[in-house]
């Protein structure tokens, strides 16, 4: 094990990526733990589908607006500094929210001030990407997926107190839970990591403009993402997927346990399976097809498993949309595949959103990449509580769509690539 890609790279972490890795299980642990069991902790509260489905896509036009502003307070502020502070204004505030929601209007407050994370999902990515290697980038990305599914084995324990203790504290208590350990999180990671070479270039580029000064410079960077096939590719494949996983981390658990009549007590025991299913490929499977892919000659490369990682989507889905009311063990298989599925797809994808971008206008060219995605995936949420309220399987047949529609678009810039290498 000790020769292992991924324990190599764990062993040689350094600088801020060292900081981001070692700090993440203490966002990623308590956000897992009760992130199955939002969308009926809402409904426990009265909330009806479609309120659930427009909590999230009020919330995502809210996160619209911050993905805008995050390029330029990123580049203005630092990445240190930036990630600090809205992480503890994006996260230990809305929990604390969740953690005595009431009703309807607890819910849309929490999910406006959590859109302030938009802001730290571009400066973290600069300040765990800009002075790390290109080639670590998929074992990096892996333990932070790794960092949150360690969740897994706790996550049975949610069931236990939800069955002791019901649905509505036992979720109190784990929002509580997260403050701790996410608060505690930014501030240790604070103290680990330093500003990113680019971020103190950009920061003295900045010194003399003020914020809205810097967000004008955006139709120039947005002339160079229209000339980039490649920016242009993987931002149309992160608006399907994130439309994907919106409406599937939605109403998975509202489909669960409303129309499949899974207790609620239970349903920890299916992103228990999911994430040691995840963590047992990113250990055994990755590897082996990251090789594989390296030598491939046919021009996909790693897009190829991309691919295959969709394909295994479509099937989980058709899967789902198909299980009979009451079948733990179909429900299962559908939640194995998405496992093995899920690394193929966000690790490789969040690799194309970094490796795809100029380096030196990263934070304002992902900042409008990210809007223009959010801007994409805002109505969805609206849509499918429309679409779960008619029939709770219909929001999973248009994400099989959407899941086959990925594929095309990927195999599409896979081609591209090809293209301009040739040429």
């Amino acid at each position: 094990m000790g020769s292992h890609s991924l324990i190599t790279t764990l062993k040689n972490l350094e600088g801020n990526a060292r900081g981001c890795v070692l700090t993440e299980p203490l966002w990623g642990i308590p956000y897992n733990l009760y992130a199955p069991y939002v969308s009926v902790y809402m409904l426990a509260f009265g909330l009806t589908d479609v309120q659930i489905g427009l909590v999230t896509s009020i919330g995502l036009v809210f996160q619209v607006f911050w993905t805008l502003l995050g390029g330029a307070i990123t580049d203005k502020f630092g990445r240190k500094r930036t990630t600090f502070l809205f992480d503890a204004v994006s996260w230990s505030i809305p929990v604390l929210i969740w953690a005595f929601a009431q009703d309807f209007t607890y819910f849309l407050v929490a999910a406006i001030v959590n859109a302030v994370w938009r802001v730290t999902q571009n400066s973290w990515g600069c300040l765990l990407v800009e002075d790390t290697e290109p080639h670590l980038l998929v074992d990096i990305y892996s333990w932070i997926y790794i960092a949150g599914l360690l969740a897994a084995f706790v996550a049975p324990l949610t069931g236990l107190l939800i069955g002791r203790y019901g649905l509505v504290l036992t979720m109190r208590g784990l929002y509580l839970l997260a403050f701790v350990m996410m608060t505690t999180k930014f501030v240790v990671m604070n103290v680990m990591v330093t500003e990113t070479q680019q971020g103190l270039a950009r920061m003295k580029e900045t010194a003399h403009q003020g914020l809205f000064e810097v967000l004008k410079e955006s139709p120039a960077v947005l002339r160079q993402i229209l000339r980039s096939p490649a920016t242009l590719y993987t931002g149309a494949i992160m608006l399907i997927l994130n439309i994907c996983w919106t409406i599937r981390n939605t109403f998975w658990s509202v489909l669960a346990a409303e129309e499949l009549r899974i207790p609620q007590q239970h349903l920890a025991l299916y992103p228990f399976a999911r994430s040691v299913t995840m963590l047992l490929f990113f250990f055994f499977g990755m590897p082996r097809l990251q090789r594989a892919a390296q030598l491939s000659r046919n021009g996909l490369g790693e897009r190829g498993l991309m691919i295959l990682g969709l394909v295994g989507f479509v099937v989980s889905q058709v899967l789902l949309v198909l299980v009979p009311v009451g079948s733990y063990g179909l429900l299962l298989v559908v939640t194995v595949l998405e496992g093995l599925s899920l690394p193929l797809t966000s690790t490789l994808l969040d690799k194309l959103t970094v490796v795809t971008v100029d380096p030196k206008e990263r934070a304002r060219i992902m900042a409008l990449v990210n809007a223009a995605v959010l801007l994409g995936v805002s109505p969805f949420g609206w849509l499918a509580g429309r679409l779960s309220a008619v029939n709770r399987r219909l929001p999973f047949v248009v994400v099989i769509g959407l899941f086959l529609l990925a594929g095309v678009v990927v195999y599409m810039a896979a081609r591209s690539a090809e293209g301009e290498k040739a040429s």
